[in-house]
Formats: C-alpha cells, structure tokens, sequence
C-alpha cells in the first residue's frame, strides 16, 4: 500500500541535534505515551545546547570577574564542575529524547527535570553569592547584572513550565540577595538597571513559556488526532470497506488505494499522475462534476477490467487552501458491483411474475403507460384485456394448488402463442391475466383476438394424466378513446370484465355507453360505502401468524370485511379502490385501527396484530396520530401492532411517505414491506431505515417445491433481509414441506392456511386463551 499524502496521514516529528529523526506517535490506552511529554522531552533536547551554553558563557565571565577576590583554584574549579554539570546534563536531556519518546518510553517524572534544574542553578549561583560581599562596588554592580541576565537563559526551559518557575525563582532570590548584601556600596541607579532587568526577563521569560507550551500542547494534539484519523483510515482501507484517491487541480491522480490499482489491474506508476476520469473509462459524467469544484456523492460508473465488468460508486469533496485556493478533490471510492446485481435481480423480481414468467401487474401497468403514450403520439389507439379465469376456482379446490399453478402455467403459455407480436401478455395475480395491445386501431382485429382467445383457453388441459377444463372472461377498453390515464383504462376494462361474467362468462365484453349502467352502480356502491361505517357492516377477520421455530402463535393479522346487506359480502379488492378514490379510505382505516387495538388489548403479550395500509392511507398526515391516539385509548404498546405496506406506497410523494412511516417507527409500531418481490421492489426502499420486516409473497412459496429458481429467490430475499436487520414473513404456506422449506430457509414468521384460514374474533380469542392454558399447564 502507497503512503497517504499528508492531508490523509500527518505526524508530529522533530529532529535532534546530530541528525537523529523521531516521530512522535502513541497509542491508544498507553498511559506513557502521551504526545504532550513526548514533545516536551523533544523540544527540551533541542534547546539544550543553548540552555547549557549560556550557563557555561556566564559562568565563564563570573569566574573572570572573581579572579581577583579569591584564590585563583576556586574560580576556575567552580567553572569547570558548571562546565561539566551543563555537559552532563545537556547529555541526558538528548538521552532521554531518544529513550523516553513513544508509545515503549519510561515516563520522566516532573520533579526529576526540576531537580535537575534547581540543581543547577544552585551550583552556578552557590561561588557568586558567596564572594558577592568580598567584592567592590563597580565588580559587585557587574556580578548582580551578570546574575540576573542569567535569568534569561531561562528561554532554554520554556517547554517545561515548572523548570522555568524554577530558574527564575533560583535567580530572583540570588539578584534579591545580592542587591541587599551590597546595599552599601552598590549606586541606587545601578539597583533600578539590575532591578528593571530582572523584571523584564521574568516578564519575557513567562509570556514566552505560556506561549511555547501553548504551541507545543496544540501541535501534540494535532499529532495525536491525526495518528488516530491514520489508523482510522488504515482500517478503512484493509477491512476492504472501500478505497480512497485524490486528484490535482488538473485531475491527475495524486493518491489513490492499493485496492483500487488491484481492482484496476495497473501499477501505480500507469496511476499516479494520470487523469483519473481517464482511468476510470472516460467518464463524461465524472469530468464534468470535476470541473464544477463542487462536493458530489454516489456516482455510479461501470469500468472494463480484466475480471470482468465492474461498478463503482465514488464520492469527492473539493480541496480547498486556508488562502480559498483550489487545490484538486479527495473522496472514497467503493466496488458495488455485487448490489448492482442483486438490484438487478429485485428489479427483475419486481417485473416477472415467477409462476408463469409473464410480466406481473408492475410491470403490465408500466406497458400500459408506454402503449397509451404512444397511442396519444402517433394518433393509434392501444387497447387492454382483463381475463379473468372461468371455473379456476374449483380446480385448486379439487385438484389442490400444484395442479392449478400448471394450469396457469399452460394458460400463459396458450396466451402468448395467440397474441404474438401484436402485445404483450401478463399476469396481475391469481388467476387474471391481462394483454396489451399496442395497435388496436382496427377494432375487429382485438375482438377477433378475444375470440381466439376464449376459444384456446377452452381447450382440455392434460395435467398429470388428468383432464381440467376451465374458461375465460374478458373486459377491454380502447385507449385514448375510453380512457386518457391508466387507472382510467384499468377502469374501463375492469366494468368491462365484471359485465362479461355477469353475462353468463366465457365472452368477451367491451367498454361502451351501455356500461353506463355499471357507473351509476359503482355510484351507488360509493353511496354503500359511505353509509357502511355507521351500519356497522365491517368487520375483521385474524388469520394466525406462528413462529418458524416453535410452531407458535405469536400474532394475527387482521383482514377487513364487507357485509353488504344486499350484496352479501364484498371482497376488498372491489371496495378499497373505491375506498380509495371516494377519500373514504381514512375512515375506514382509521376504524380498522381501532379494532385492531381493541383487539389488542384483550389479549395477552407478546400477541401482536398486523393490519394493511393502503397507498392512500399512509400519505394522510394524520395517520401517525390516530395510531397514536387508539393505542393510548386501549393502553397497547406500540410494538403489538405491525402495519403492512406495499412497494406502491413510494410511487408518489416519496419523501412524504418516508416522514409518515419514521413517525410512526417513533411510536414503536413496527413497519412491514408486504408482498416483497410482487410490485416495485428496489433495494433503495429496503435502505430507508423504517422497515423491520419483509413479506414474501405466496406465490414464491407455493411454487418453490417444483421451482429450484424460487428457492435461490427465497434464499436472496431471506440473506438481503438479515442483511438489513429485518425479519422475515412468509405467506402462503398450505403443506408441511412448504413449512419445512420455509423454516430451513431461514425465515422467521410463517402465515398460512397450514396453521389457520381468517377467523372470527370470537374464533381468534378462542385460539389465544387455549394458547395461554396451555402455558400455564406448561
């Protein structure tokens, strides 16, 4: 690995006299190795030599001036020990920043430096204060001028604040000493010069000592954090987390990973100093963004390498002098090539409908769009088939759910080969189907396709050596004439549809004015709905959620139905669309809530209840409140009750769902992405942080005993789910192997016919209090 440039990796380092270099680092939890005493010891090294030769230049000059007041031995005597006590001392001092520097130095102790200090200043003063009285007054003006110029030497200490306390207070006391001793003989004036130098040199020495220690502490600081953003950056890049780069003013690679040379499979020298745009496959998109000097985040790019294609995101923040000079980008690069395929994956997921391989109604609905787009364009009208099986119903019933997932299968298959060219098939779900036609400009065309059609699905199908004979409905409308938006023409189509079964099945109906009949019923069905809150004609059903592990019931989910006093009951597919577009949608739901709690509240924990929430729902800012307020009216903890979303939700205002599903997360409701892999799905909506669960659709689970493709699927799902810390819901489970499949896959919460179709309350509660009997035989 290349060594960071400076802005990415700093140490505090200093040079010795006589060329020895030390960096200054530490480590964490090292109580010796503080960056603060390092620098000290360092700095004290440096300024040795200077400290040490004023102490011997004075004492030089002093043993001159008492050359004549004492016996010539003794002069020279005391300046030789202070030569070599200097000398020694100097030693140590270089010593000491040599063996006491870093994170394996011996720590040495404060006192011993000011010692060391106090001893020196008494050897240099004890000869002077001794013969200060034996002098006259011109040699003893001289000595007290001498001695308190001394006290400057002090600046060699500056690093260490308590030795410079030390010096002065030593040489203070002499100068004090001397000033009373020669009273007599020394001139008033020459007191106030010694008396104003002493003073100047305390004043400088201190203010340049704070100053000093100011500095040095500071520059210690730097060291230590800038050691610690170097290991943090090491672990960076060895975890393999990603990669770092820096660029020049002009683009070219200053630094950049080993990781990334590795992945790029060049040396650093085909790197360094070359445009990196250009080594990154010219990117015209990079290029530009660095030529805007602006901080940019997440740019996915793709690059040819010699193990294949690759896909990396790269993030750059601009580099910017102290003097507001651009100085090139730095940032972080990531290899994400592994989420671009499993992205790819869900994005397929997401427009395949696995049991048959046609589009699902994601992806019909997107065709749709593109064909009415096109038809507005071109001035060519397209149309859409709903198909609805005739007698499907029975076959699952009779010949149970495999034989009727080939049927389906063969139904697809009979679809395709009818329409052709001429449109797309697809599958909404169960056993609708839908075909877009994307030229239906002559009219006789599409009902003769129709025809075709019911005709083919007709035929006997031959399913392990058992003759199933169904039929088929289907409702069109023609787009723009019937219908400028989709919802529109799915609409139409849908009255269409619903009229072909009315008529007996097995025909093909087409919207018209005749349908009109049909809206005025769809109004008087909005006028039922308005009225079925205060009639009281809702209810809720609890199908029972159990733990993969124990086989435990931990929780229902709650399913809401219409008894129509005339029309008997109404599945909710027909009513919440209308619910839906009538705005009636936050009464209902809000009503659903309170149920739910009431439900609650009843039973014991941990029983939870889940409950839909429907697209339209949860954009209403006051969905966080009432949820808020029926769980403080039953007393229920917010982490009993799950809502279940679809992918559908994100489809419109994206930012204010994600405010909606964070504060209801804030009330400890927990939040579940329902029928994962059937819509929409993107990775980027498992990355919002407000999710703690995924439910896998039945369809996948159903089929995944004769389907080793939906076992890869589950397992992905399963892996992307833990990934981002969710549980795991499975639907659909009707067998024992699909359960057993299912647990071994790791999914947490199985729900299912195996363990309970939707019940009663009065059922439901049964189920509960039987559960906690059997605890308390337990």
């Amino acid at each position: 690995m290349y060594e960071a440039p400076d802005r990415y990796k700093r140490m505090v380092s200093a040079r010795l006299p006589g060329g020895e270099s030390l960096a200054l680092t530490s480590e964490p939890g090292n109580d010796n190795a503080s960056p603060l005493r390092d620098a000290q010891l360092i700095a004290r090294a440096h300024l040795a030599p200077i400290f040490a030769a004023a102490n011997v230049v004075a004492a030089l000059l002093m043993a001159s001036l008492l050359w004549p007041a004492l016996p010539h031995v003794v002069p020279f005597a005391w300046a030789g020990t202070v030569i070599a006590l200097n000398l020694g001392a100097m030693h140590l001092a270089r010593t000491q920043a040599i063996t006491h520097v870093g994170r394996s130095g011996r720590k040495v102790p404060q006192v011993q430096m000011v010692g060391e200090v106090v001893l020196r200043a008494g050897v240099w003063l004890s000869l002077p204060l001794y013969a200060f009285p034996l002098l006259g007054g011109a040699a003893q003006a001289t000595a007290a001028s001498l001695i308190a110029g001394l006290g400057v030497a002090a600046l060699g200490l500056v690093v260490v604040p308590a030795c410079v306390t030390a010096w002065m207070a030593s040489f203070t006391a002499a100068v004090c000493f001397a000033m009373f001793a020669g009273r007599a003989s020394l001139p008033f004036l020459d007191m106030l010069v010694i008396a104003f130098t002493l003073g100047a040199a305390l004043f400088g020495v201190f203010a340049v000592a704070r100053w000093a220690f100011r500095q040095l502490k500071t520059n210690a600081d730097i060291g230590s954090a800038s050691a610690s953003a170097s290991l943090l950056l090491q672990e960076y890049e060895q975890r393999g987390v990603g990669w770092l780069w820096q660029v020049d003013p002009e683009n070219r690679v200053t630094y950049i990973s080993s990781r990334m040379t590795a992945l790029l499979g060049k040396p650093a020298s085909a790197l360094l100093g070359h445009s990196l745009p250009a080594l990154l496959g010219g990117n015209a998109e990079l290029g530009r963004i660095l030529l805007e000097k602006q901080p940019f985040n997440a740019l996915e790019m793709e690059l040819k390498t010699a193990r294949g294609t690759r896909w990396v995101s790269i993030a750059g923040d601009p580099i910017v002098d102290t003097a507001g000079r651009f100085e090139g980008f730095r940032g972080v690069g990531s290899d994400i090539t592994e989420i671009r395929h499993t992205q790819e994956r869900l994005t397929h997921l997401a427009n395949v409908d696995v049991l048959s391989g046609l589009p699902n109604r994601g992806r019909v609905r997107q065709l749709l769009g593109e064909a009415l787009r096109g038809a507005v364009a071109g001035n060519v009208p397209c149309a859409i088939m709903f198909l609805d099986l005739d007698g499907f119903k029975p076959v699952n019933d009779t010949f149970g759910h495999p034989k009727g997932d080939a049927v389906l299968q063969a139904v697809a298959k009979r679809l395709v080969e009818q329409v052709g060219s001429d449109g797309h098939v697809g599958r909404m779900g169960g056993d609708e189907f839908a075909i877009v036609v994307t030229d239906a400009q002559s009219r006789k065309k599409v009902e003769l396709l129709a025809d075709a059609i019911i005709r083919s699905v007709a035929e006997p199908y031959m399913i392990d050596q058992t003759e199933i004979r169904i039929g088929v409905s289907i409702g069109a409308a023609f787009g723009p004439i019937d219908g400028a938006t989709v919802d529109d023409l799915i609409l139409k189509a849908d009255l269409a549809l619903y009229q072909a079964k009315d008529a007996g099945r097995g025909v093909a109906k087409y919207f018209s004015a005749e349908l009109q009949s049909e809206q005025d019923d769809r109004v008087r069905l909005e006028t039922d709905l308005r009225n079925a809150l205060a009639a009281k004609q809702f209810h809720l059903m609890f199908q029972p959620l159990v733990s993969a592990k124990s086989q435990s019931l931990i929780g229902f989910e709650a399913l809401i139905r219409w008894n129509h006093p005339q029309r008997g009951l109404i599945p909710p597919p027909v009513f919440i669309p209308v619910a839906e577009e009538t705005g009636l949608m936050g009464a209902i739901g809000e009503w659903v809530i309170d149920e739910a709690c009431r439900a609650i509240a009843s039973w014991p924990e941990p029983i939870t209840v889940a409950i839909n929430i429907s697209p339209k729902q949860i954009i209403m800012p006051s969905l966080p409140n009432c949820v808020s307020q029926a769980l403080s009216r039953y007393r229920v903890a917010g982490n009993r009750l799950e809502l279940e979303v679809t992918e559908g939700v994100f489809l419109g205002d994206e930012n204010g769902t994600l405010d909606t599903l964070k504060r209801l997360r804030a009330l400890g409701v927990g939040i579940a992405l329902d029928d994962f892999g059937t819509g929409y799905s993107s990775i980027g909506y498992l990355n919002k942080a407000v999710f703690h669960k995924l439910k896998i659709d039945g369809s996948f689970v159903r089929e995944a005993g004769t389907r080793p493709e939906n076992v890869a699927i589950i397992q992905s799902i399963v892996q992307l789910a833990k990934s981002f810390r969710m549980n795991v819901c499975a639907e659909g489970v009707e067998t024992a192997e699909d359960f057993e499949r299912m647990r071994d896959l790791g999914v947490d919460t199985i729900q299912g016919y195996l363990f309970g179709r939707p019940l009663s309350y009065e059922r439901a509660n049964q189920m509960v209090r039987g559960l906690g009997e059997q605890r308390k035989a337990g």
